[in-house]
C-alpha cells in the first residue's frame, strides 16, 4: 500500500507543484507520522486542479485523478480521509476565490506549487520508503 503512495508521490513530483500551508491540527490515534505532508500534498493537488484549468492546460481531471490515486494508495479511513479531501477542497476553493482568469501571478503560483509538491514527494519517499 505504501509503495502505491510513493508511486503516486513520484508521479506528482514528476508533474510538479506548490501548496498553501494551513494551521496544524491535532492528530487522531490512527494518524500516520506523514499525515501533515499528505494534507499539504492534497492542498497542492486541489490548487493545481483549479489553476491549471483556468490557465488553459487542457488537462481535464488530471489533478483530481492524482488526488484519487493518492487516496487509493494510502487507503485512509474516517478522519484521515476527511482531512485529505478537505485539503484538496481548501486548495481548490482558496484559489477559486482569488483568481477568475489566468494571470502571471497564477502561473508563478503553479510553478511554486509544483516545486513544493515535488519536494514533499521526495521527502516522503526518502523518509518512509522501504
Amino acid at each position: 500500500m505504501f509503495k502505491r503512495l510513493l508511486a503516486a508521490a513520484f508521479l506528482i513530483a514528476a508533474c510538479g507543484f506548490v501548496p498553501v500551508a494551513g494551521p496544524a491540527r491535532a492528530q487522531d490515534a490512527t494518524a500516520a507520522p506523514f499525515d501533515a505532508d499528505l494534507q499539504r500534498l492534497s492542498e497542492i493537488l486541489g490548487t493545481l486542479h483549479y489553476l491549471r484549468g483556468i490557465c488553459g492546460a487542457n488537462e481535464g481531471a488530471k489533478w483530481r485523478t492524482e488526488m484519487q490515486a493518492l487516496i487509493n494508495a494510502e487507503t485512509p479511513s474516517g478522519e484521515r480521509r476527511a482531512r485529505m479531501i478537505a485539503g484538496f477542497n481548501r486548495g481548490y476553493n482558496g484559489f477559486q476565490q482569488t483568481y477568475r482568469s489566468c494571470t502571471p501571478a497564477a502561473n508563478i503560483a503553479i510553478r511554486r506549487y509544483i516545486e513544493e509538491g515535488a519536494r514533499i514527494s521526495r521527502d516522503l519517499t526518502a523518509r518512509y520508503a522501504n
